[in-house]
């Protein structure tokens, strides 16, 4: 272990690179979509090239904070989680533009349109590939 990773872990502080802990808080956002917004359609649904465009989109604008495989980083949570994969096609649309400027989520309104919904149509596709520790285990 070194001594970096060792004072990290006394401090209190997730060693460096490690992805941040699940809080379900992180994804109230999601909520706050407005319901016409919420109930938008992504007009790509079916479009066969749509997951792959939104792969190579998600790659050059999202990988950096979010994780090669989407799944979390010290900068931004895990687009896995259930909070993320059952929000509606809309409410991601609607993220993807606003942003979160207080929580450092840039603003992808200069996206084209089109673009901003391959890439809900690409993380909408990862289908909840969580990974361990992720989210709360399932209640019995």
């Amino acid at each position: 272990m070194s001594v970096v990773l060792a004072q990290s872990r006394s401090s209190g502080k997730p060693p460096v690179g490690a992805a941040p802990k699940y809080d379900p808080a992180i994804y109230a956002e999601l909520q706050k979509a407005p319901e016409k917004a919420r109930n938008r359609l992504n007009p790509l649904e079916n479009d066969p090239d749509a997951v792959a465009a939104g792969a190579i989109l998600f790659e050059q604008h999202c990988a950096e904070c979010h994780g090669n495989s989407a799944e979390g980083s010290p900068k931004a949570p895990s687009l896995l989680v259930p909070e993320v994969q059952s929000a509606t096609p809309g409410a991601l649309f609607w993220l993807l533009t606003n942003g979160v400027v207080r929580k450092k989520m840039p603003v992808w309104s200069k996206l084209p349109e089109p673009q901003r919904w391959q890439l809900v149509r690409y993380i909408k596709s990862l289908g909840g590939r969580a990974l361990p520790g992720d989210s709360p285990a399932p209640k019995p």
